[in-house]
Protein backbone atom coordinates (compact mmCIF):
# COMPACT_ATOMS: atom_id res chain seq x y z
CA UNK A 1 0.00 0.00 0.00
CA UNK A 2 1.42 3.37 -0.98
CA UNK A 3 1.36 6.59 1.04
CA UNK A 4 -2.28 7.75 0.81
CA UNK A 5 -3.88 4.51 -0.38
CA UNK A 6 -5.57 6.58 -3.07
CA UNK A 7 -5.41 7.07 -6.83
CA UNK A 8 -3.34 10.21 -6.25
CA UNK A 9 -0.45 8.05 -5.06
CA UNK A 10 0.21 8.05 -8.81
CA UNK A 11 2.14 11.21 -9.63
CA UNK A 12 0.92 13.18 -12.62
CA UNK A 13 -2.82 13.23 -12.00
CA UNK A 14 -5.44 15.04 -9.94
CA UNK A 15 -8.91 14.04 -8.73
CA UNK A 16 -11.90 16.34 -8.23
CA UNK A 17 -15.51 15.82 -7.14
CA UNK A 18 -18.81 17.60 -7.58
CA UNK A 19 -21.39 16.37 -5.06
CA UNK A 20 -25.08 17.23 -4.74
CA UNK A 21 -26.73 15.40 -1.84
CA UNK A 22 -30.19 16.78 -2.63
CA UNK A 23 -29.90 15.53 -6.20
CA UNK A 24 -28.44 12.31 -4.86
CA UNK A 25 -25.76 12.26 -7.52
CA UNK A 26 -22.36 13.58 -8.47
CA UNK A 27 -19.35 13.60 -10.76
CA UNK A 28 -15.69 12.66 -10.34
CA UNK A 29 -12.98 13.88 -12.72
CA UNK A 30 -9.54 12.29 -13.05
CA UNK A 31 -7.28 14.80 -14.83
CA UNK A 32 -3.81 13.92 -16.10
CA UNK A 33 -0.99 16.48 -16.10
CA UNK A 34 0.01 15.23 -19.54
CA UNK A 35 -1.89 12.97 -21.95
CA UNK A 36 -1.75 9.40 -20.62
CA UNK A 37 -1.71 6.18 -22.63
CA UNK A 38 -5.14 4.69 -22.03
CA UNK A 39 -7.58 1.92 -22.82
CA UNK A 40 -10.54 0.27 -21.14
CA UNK A 41 -12.98 -2.61 -21.19
CA UNK A 42 -16.72 -3.09 -20.69
CA UNK A 43 -17.95 -6.39 -19.24
CA UNK A 44 -21.36 -5.38 -17.94
CA UNK A 45 -24.41 -5.99 -20.10
CA UNK A 46 -25.96 -2.51 -19.81
CA UNK A 47 -23.15 0.07 -20.11
CA UNK A 48 -23.29 3.79 -20.66
CA UNK A 49 -20.29 5.76 -21.83
CA UNK A 50 -18.82 8.48 -23.97
CA UNK A 51 -15.76 8.12 -26.22
CA UNK A 52 -15.22 4.57 -24.99
CA UNK A 53 -14.79 3.14 -28.53
CA UNK A 54 -11.57 5.09 -29.06
CA UNK A 55 -10.03 3.20 -26.14
CA UNK A 56 -9.99 -0.03 -28.14
CA UNK A 57 -6.33 -0.97 -28.77
CA UNK A 58 -6.92 -0.93 -32.54
CA UNK A 59 -8.07 2.70 -32.58
CA UNK A 60 -5.84 5.62 -33.53
CA UNK A 61 -5.87 7.89 -30.48
CA UNK A 62 -3.39 6.59 -27.91
CA UNK A 63 -3.78 8.96 -24.97
CA UNK A 64 -6.44 10.77 -22.95
CA UNK A 65 -6.47 14.06 -21.07
CA UNK A 66 -8.97 12.99 -18.41
CA UNK A 67 -11.52 10.39 -17.37
CA UNK A 68 -14.98 11.13 -15.98
CA UNK A 69 -17.11 8.95 -13.70
CA UNK A 70 -20.66 10.18 -13.14
CA UNK A 71 -24.08 9.40 -11.81
CA UNK A 72 -27.19 10.34 -13.73
CA UNK A 73 -27.47 7.41 -16.11
CA UNK A 74 -27.51 8.67 -19.72
CA UNK A 75 -28.23 12.22 -18.52
CA UNK A 76 -24.88 12.15 -16.74
CA UNK A 77 -23.02 11.88 -20.04
CA UNK A 78 -23.20 15.68 -20.18
CA UNK A 79 -20.49 15.75 -17.48
CA UNK A 80 -17.66 15.00 -19.90
CA UNK A 81 -18.58 18.17 -21.79
CA UNK A 82 -17.97 20.19 -18.64
CA UNK A 83 -14.56 18.60 -18.07
CA UNK A 84 -13.77 19.08 -21.75
CA UNK A 85 -14.62 22.78 -21.40
CA UNK A 86 -12.22 23.12 -18.48
CA UNK A 87 -9.42 21.42 -20.42
CA UNK A 88 -10.06 23.57 -23.50
CA UNK A 89 -9.91 26.62 -21.28
CA UNK A 90 -6.28 25.80 -20.40
CA UNK A 91 -5.26 24.80 -23.92
CA UNK A 92 -5.30 21.01 -23.54
CA UNK A 93 -6.37 18.53 -26.19
CA UNK A 94 -5.55 16.40 -29.23
CA UNK A 95 -4.32 18.65 -32.04
CA UNK A 96 -6.56 18.72 -35.12
CA UNK A 97 -5.03 21.42 -37.30
CA UNK A 98 -5.18 24.61 -35.27
CA UNK A 99 -7.86 23.21 -32.96
CA UNK A 100 -7.31 21.17 -29.82
CA UNK A 101 -9.91 18.58 -28.84
CA UNK A 102 -9.65 17.33 -25.23
CA UNK A 103 -10.01 13.54 -25.07
CA UNK A 104 -12.29 12.73 -22.13
CA UNK A 105 -13.81 9.23 -22.02
CA UNK A 106 -16.62 8.82 -19.52
CA UNK A 107 -18.62 6.08 -17.83
CA UNK A 108 -21.94 6.58 -16.04
CA UNK A 109 -23.90 4.73 -13.38
CA UNK A 110 -27.64 4.51 -12.79
CA UNK A 111 -28.65 6.44 -9.63
CA UNK A 112 -31.98 7.93 -10.77
CA UNK A 113 -34.12 5.89 -8.32
CA UNK A 114 -32.29 6.54 -5.04
CA UNK A 115 -34.73 9.12 -3.64
CA UNK A 116 -32.87 12.27 -4.65
CA UNK A 117 -34.61 15.15 -6.42
CA UNK A 118 -34.11 14.51 -10.14
CA UNK A 119 -36.63 17.15 -11.29
CA UNK A 120 -33.98 19.42 -12.83
CA UNK A 121 -36.06 20.87 -15.65
CA UNK A 122 -35.03 21.13 -19.30
CA UNK A 123 -31.25 20.73 -18.97
CA UNK A 124 -29.50 18.31 -16.66
CA UNK A 125 -27.00 19.72 -14.13
CA UNK A 126 -24.23 17.32 -15.13
CA UNK A 127 -22.35 19.56 -17.58
CA UNK A 128 -21.90 22.20 -14.87
CA UNK A 129 -21.04 19.50 -12.33
CA UNK A 130 -18.40 18.16 -14.70
CA UNK A 131 -16.83 21.61 -14.95
CA UNK A 132 -16.98 22.00 -11.16
CA UNK A 133 -15.31 18.60 -10.69
CA UNK A 134 -12.56 19.62 -13.12
CA UNK A 135 -11.97 22.91 -11.28
CA UNK A 136 -11.87 21.04 -7.95
CA UNK A 137 -9.30 18.50 -9.19
CA UNK A 138 -6.25 18.46 -6.95
CA UNK A 139 -3.33 16.27 -6.02
CA UNK A 140 -3.00 14.64 -2.63
CA UNK A 141 -5.76 13.37 -0.38
CA UNK A 142 -9.37 13.38 -1.56
CA UNK A 143 -12.66 12.23 -0.05
CA UNK A 144 -14.14 8.79 -0.69
CA UNK A 145 -17.53 7.30 0.19
CA UNK A 146 -20.71 9.20 -0.72
CA UNK A 147 -19.00 11.86 -2.82
CA UNK A 148 -18.58 12.55 -6.52
CA UNK A 149 -19.67 9.65 -8.70
CA UNK A 150 -20.36 7.59 -5.58
CA UNK A 151 -22.83 10.08 -4.09
CA UNK A 152 -26.00 8.24 -5.07
CA UNK A 153 -24.58 4.76 -5.56
CA UNK A 154 -26.37 1.75 -4.04
CA UNK A 155 -25.91 -2.03 -3.86
CA UNK A 156 -28.13 -5.02 -3.11
CA UNK A 157 -27.56 -4.78 0.65
CA UNK A 158 -26.12 -1.41 1.74
CA UNK A 159 -25.31 2.01 0.31
CA UNK A 160 -22.62 2.05 -2.36
CA UNK A 161 -19.94 4.68 -2.74
CA UNK A 162 -16.63 5.76 -4.19
CA UNK A 163 -13.53 3.86 -3.06
CA UNK A 164 -9.84 3.93 -3.82
CA UNK A 165 -6.75 1.85 -3.04
CA UNK A 166 -3.12 1.66 -4.16
CA UNK A 167 -0.18 -0.74 -4.10
CA UNK A 168 3.46 -0.87 -5.12
CA UNK A 169 5.18 -3.66 -7.01
CA UNK A 170 8.48 -5.21 -5.96
CA UNK A 171 10.12 -3.25 -8.80
CA UNK A 172 8.82 0.07 -7.44
CA UNK A 173 5.91 0.77 -9.79
CA UNK A 174 2.66 2.07 -8.30
CA UNK A 175 -0.82 0.99 -9.38
CA UNK A 176 -4.06 2.38 -7.96
CA UNK A 177 -7.80 2.15 -8.51
CA UNK A 178 -10.76 4.49 -8.08
CA UNK A 179 -14.13 2.72 -8.20
CA UNK A 180 -17.73 3.94 -7.97
CA UNK A 181 -19.69 0.99 -6.54
CA UNK A 182 -23.30 0.91 -7.74
CA UNK A 183 -23.67 -2.83 -8.13
CA UNK A 184 -26.79 -4.84 -8.83
CA UNK A 185 -25.18 -7.45 -6.57
CA UNK A 186 -23.53 -7.16 -3.17
CA UNK A 187 -20.07 -6.27 -1.86
CA UNK A 188 -20.92 -7.87 1.48
CA UNK A 189 -21.43 -11.54 2.35
CA UNK A 190 -25.01 -12.63 3.03
CA UNK A 191 -26.76 -10.32 5.49
CA UNK A 192 -23.64 -9.72 7.55
CA UNK A 193 -20.92 -7.06 7.67
CA UNK A 194 -18.09 -9.03 6.07
CA UNK A 195 -16.73 -8.05 2.65
CA UNK A 196 -16.05 -10.41 -0.24
CA UNK A 197 -12.77 -8.51 -0.69
CA UNK A 198 -11.58 -9.36 2.84
CA UNK A 199 -8.67 -11.64 1.78
CA UNK A 200 -7.02 -8.67 0.08
CA UNK A 201 -7.53 -6.06 2.82
CA UNK A 202 -4.51 -4.09 4.04
CA UNK A 203 -4.15 -2.36 7.40
CA UNK A 204 -7.83 -2.61 8.34
CA UNK A 205 -8.81 -0.27 5.51
CA UNK A 206 -12.42 -1.51 5.51
CA UNK A 207 -12.87 -2.62 9.11
CA UNK A 208 -10.45 -5.53 9.48
CA UNK A 209 -13.30 -8.01 10.01
CA UNK A 210 -11.72 -10.84 8.06
CA UNK A 211 -13.94 -13.62 6.70
CA UNK A 212 -17.07 -15.14 8.29
CA UNK A 213 -17.16 -18.73 9.52
CA UNK A 214 -19.55 -19.68 6.72
CA UNK A 215 -20.54 -18.23 3.36
CA UNK A 216 -24.01 -17.36 2.11
CA UNK A 217 -23.77 -17.28 -1.69
CA UNK A 218 -27.48 -16.95 -2.44
CA UNK A 219 -28.33 -14.42 -5.13
CA UNK A 220 -28.98 -10.95 -3.70
CA UNK A 221 -30.06 -8.21 -6.09
CA UNK A 222 -31.41 -4.73 -5.51
CA UNK A 223 -33.97 -5.38 -8.22
CA UNK A 224 -34.53 -7.55 -11.26
CA UNK A 225 -35.43 -4.74 -13.64
CA UNK A 226 -33.13 -2.01 -12.31
CA UNK A 227 -29.95 -1.26 -14.25
CA UNK A 228 -26.81 -0.77 -12.19
CA UNK A 229 -23.15 -0.18 -12.82
CA UNK A 230 -19.78 -0.36 -11.12
CA UNK A 231 -17.39 1.95 -12.95
CA UNK A 232 -13.83 2.94 -12.31
CA UNK A 233 -10.27 3.69 -13.26
CA UNK A 234 -7.01 1.86 -12.67
CA UNK A 235 -3.78 3.81 -13.25
CA UNK A 236 -0.08 3.03 -13.05
CA UNK A 237 3.07 5.13 -13.26
CA UNK A 238 4.69 2.51 -15.51
CA UNK A 239 5.42 2.89 -19.22
CA UNK A 240 2.77 0.82 -21.00
CA UNK A 241 1.49 0.39 -24.53
CA UNK A 242 -2.19 0.89 -25.27
CA UNK A 243 -2.51 -2.89 -25.60
CA UNK A 244 -0.98 -3.38 -22.14
CA UNK A 245 -3.34 -0.75 -20.69
CA UNK A 246 -6.24 -2.72 -22.15
CA UNK A 247 -5.01 -5.86 -20.43
CA UNK A 248 -4.68 -3.94 -17.15
CA UNK A 249 -8.35 -2.92 -17.38
CA UNK A 250 -9.37 -6.56 -17.87
CA UNK A 251 -7.34 -7.58 -14.82
CA UNK A 252 -9.14 -4.86 -12.84
CA UNK A 253 -12.45 -6.48 -13.80
CA UNK A 254 -11.16 -9.60 -12.04
CA UNK A 255 -11.06 -7.40 -8.93
CA UNK A 256 -14.75 -6.56 -9.38
CA UNK A 257 -15.53 -10.27 -9.59
CA UNK A 258 -13.66 -10.87 -6.33
CA UNK A 259 -15.38 -8.03 -4.47
CA UNK A 260 -18.98 -8.13 -5.77
CA UNK A 261 -21.31 -11.13 -6.02
CA UNK A 262 -22.52 -11.35 -8.69
CA UNK A 263 -20.66 -8.98 -11.03
CA UNK A 264 -21.00 -8.32 -14.79
CA UNK A 265 -24.71 -9.12 -14.90
CA UNK A 266 -26.88 -8.34 -17.97
CA UNK A 267 -28.25 -5.28 -16.13
CA UNK A 268 -24.85 -4.10 -14.87
CA UNK A 269 -22.83 -1.68 -16.97
CA UNK A 270 -19.45 -2.54 -15.45
CA UNK A 271 -16.76 -0.44 -17.15
CA UNK A 272 -13.10 -0.01 -16.17
CA UNK A 273 -10.70 2.48 -17.73
CA UNK A 274 -6.94 2.03 -17.48
CA UNK A 275 -4.11 4.49 -17.98
CA UNK A 276 -0.34 4.74 -17.68
CA UNK A 277 1.46 8.00 -16.93
CA UNK A 278 4.74 6.61 -18.24
CA UNK A 279 7.02 7.83 -15.47
CA UNK A 280 8.87 4.53 -14.91
CA UNK A 281 9.90 2.00 -17.58
CA UNK A 282 9.32 -1.71 -17.05
CA UNK A 283 12.76 -3.27 -16.71
CA UNK A 284 11.65 -6.90 -16.81
CA UNK A 285 8.69 -8.61 -18.57
CA UNK A 286 7.65 -10.04 -15.20
CA UNK A 287 7.08 -6.50 -13.91
CA UNK A 288 3.95 -6.23 -16.04
CA UNK A 289 2.62 -9.49 -14.61
CA UNK A 290 3.04 -8.01 -11.14
CA UNK A 291 1.15 -4.88 -12.20
CA UNK A 292 -1.70 -7.02 -13.58
CA UNK A 293 -1.92 -8.99 -10.33
CA UNK A 294 -2.00 -5.84 -8.20
CA UNK A 295 -4.56 -4.18 -10.50
CA UNK A 296 -6.93 -6.98 -9.52
CA UNK A 297 -6.23 -6.52 -5.81
CA UNK A 298 -6.44 -2.71 -5.64
CA UNK A 299 -9.75 -2.83 -7.51
CA UNK A 300 -11.22 -5.33 -5.06
CA UNK A 301 -9.99 -3.28 -2.11
CA UNK A 302 -11.35 -0.04 -3.62
CA UNK A 303 -14.80 -1.62 -3.96
CA UNK A 304 -14.91 -2.55 -0.29
CA UNK A 305 -13.55 0.84 0.81
CA UNK A 306 -16.23 2.63 -1.20
CA UNK A 307 -19.00 0.73 0.57
CA UNK A 308 -17.32 0.90 3.99
CA UNK A 309 -16.89 4.70 3.81
CA UNK A 310 -20.33 5.48 2.36
CA UNK A 311 -23.05 7.38 4.21
CA UNK A 312 -26.79 7.31 3.54
CA UNK A 313 -28.35 10.06 1.48
CA UNK A 314 -30.23 12.66 3.56
CA UNK A 315 -33.60 11.80 1.99
CA UNK A 316 -36.57 9.79 3.19
CA UNK A 317 -36.34 6.08 2.54
CA UNK A 318 -32.67 6.22 1.58
CA UNK A 319 -30.76 2.96 1.58
CA UNK A 320 -28.89 2.52 4.89
CA UNK A 321 -25.11 2.61 4.78
CA UNK A 322 -22.83 -0.17 6.06
CA UNK A 323 -22.14 2.06 9.07
CA UNK A 324 -25.87 2.33 9.80
CA UNK A 325 -26.33 -1.44 9.87
CA UNK A 326 -23.12 -2.59 11.51
CA UNK A 327 -20.98 -1.32 14.35
CA UNK A 328 -17.53 -0.03 13.53
CA UNK A 329 -14.77 -2.23 14.98
CA UNK A 330 -13.18 -1.03 18.20
CA UNK A 331 -9.98 0.94 17.67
Amino acid sequence: MAALNLLTDIEGLAVGHATDLALGSGVTAIVFDQPAIASGSVLGGAPGGRDTALLDPSMTVQAVDAFVLSGGSAFGLDAAGGVQSGLREIGRGFAVGSIRVPIVPQAILMDLLNGGDKDWGLLSPYRDMGYDAFKAAAKGAFAIGSVGAGTGATTATVKGGLGSASARTSSGHTVAALIAVNALGSATIGDGPHFWAAPFEENGEFGGLGMPHSFDTRLRLKGRTVTSTTIGVVVTDAVLTKQQAHRLSIMAHDGLARAILPAHLPLDGDTIFAAATGAKPLEDPADFLDLCHLATLVTARAVARGVYEATALPVGGAQPAWRDRFSLPAQ
